[in-house]
């Protein structure tokens, strides 16, 4: 049996997409190194180091662009740089790996804590897509007995808004579904919008689901905060360095069906967009309440002075 086996075999789930969600897959790879540094057996701290970034190697290239993965596995190896023995090495990936699936597992409910509390009695709210964190956030302050009404984007072209009219109703809230085009035509009603993030950049930047920097920008104009519901895991260190983040293009049948148009019309499908820093009011972490500006000591204090690697050793 190989030290490898159990990060090949997590690495597998990952690529196979068994294993989803920024979270769990996070939690799966920071689980498989913590069991790769129980179970290892070499004779020394520079074998164990090699092989430990063998094994980091594997699980990150089971999803190159998932920012949580990474974070996930940087975290439980933070400290290796910094031991002085095989046995020290080992029983700080171990116990990080631990910590942040600790942490992690428990992100939302402690995001939805804090953020209940920017929410008061009688607010109207607007949120986009579905996300676990924003919605988590909105039922929390409708559990503490707030009386709340809530508007949600349809969010086309996947209509994720559905999902989130049918969970909200569920939970007893309020809520109107709103076609994307009337972000504006309702903000001058709205008293804070929540959306989540699938990555937020080194300089504060949000990245998420299509149609998001209209809601900042909408927002702005009303004077109406914006906040961005995340976990920290969704930060990207590697936008330190000069990665920008891909936003990709999905197929043009999500929009129209094949041969409803004509063949020489294109379609833009992106899945996400970019809203600048200076949009953003406040990201709410399982950490607290941060500012766009801080988010960049807050990768470093939490992946170590480690990252810094990636940029000596682009």
């Amino acid at each position: 049996m190989s030290v490898f086996d159990t990060v090949r075999d997590t690495a597998s789930e990952i690529k196979d997409m068994k294993i989803r969600g920024a979270g769990r897959i996070a939690r799966a790879g920071a689980s498989a190194a913590g069991e790769f540094a129980e179970t290892y057996k070499g004779g020394s701290l520079e074998e164990f180091r090699k092989d430990l970034e063998t094994a980091r190697g594997i699980l990150l290239e089971s999803r190159p662009t998932a920012v949580s993965l990474w974070n996930g596995v940087q975290a439980c190896t933070k400290d290796v740089c910094n031991a002085s023995s095989l046995e020290e090495a080992k029983e700080s990936v171990i116990c990080n790996a631990r910590l942040f699936v600790e942490t992690s597992s428990k992100a939302v409910e402690f995001i939805a804590r804090i953020g209940a509390r920017r929410i008061s009695d009688g607010d109207v709210l607007l949120t986009h897509c579905n996300s676990t964190a924003a919605l988590g956030v909105i039922k929390k302050a409708h559990a503490q007995g707030k009386d709340i009404k809530v508007y949600a984007t349809e969010s086309r072209p996947w209509r994720q808004g559905l999902l989130t009219v049918r969970e909200l109703s569920e939970a007893g809230i309020d809520v109107t579904l709103i076609v994307d085009s009337a972000v504006r035509s309702v903000m001058r009603k709205t008293d804070r919008v929540f959306v989540g993030a699938d990555t937020v950049t080194s300089n504060g930047e949000l990245i998420n689901k299509i149609g998001t920097s209209q809601l900042a920008l909408a927002a702005d104009e009303a004077g109406v905060p914006f906040n961005v519901c995340t976990e920290t895991y969704k930060f990207s260190p590697l936008t330190m360095f000069g990665d920008t983040v891909a936003i990709e293009e999905r197929d043009c049948g999500e929009v129209a069906e094949k041969g409803s148009l004509p063949e020489n019309v294109r379609i833009y499908n992106p899945v996400f967009d970019v809203t600048p820093a200076k949009y953003i009011n406040s990201i709410i972490t399982e950490l607290g309440i941060l500012s766009p500006g801080s988010v960049y000591d807050v990768m470093v204090r939490q992946l170590g002075e480690d990252i810094f690697k990636m940029r000596d050793n682009p």
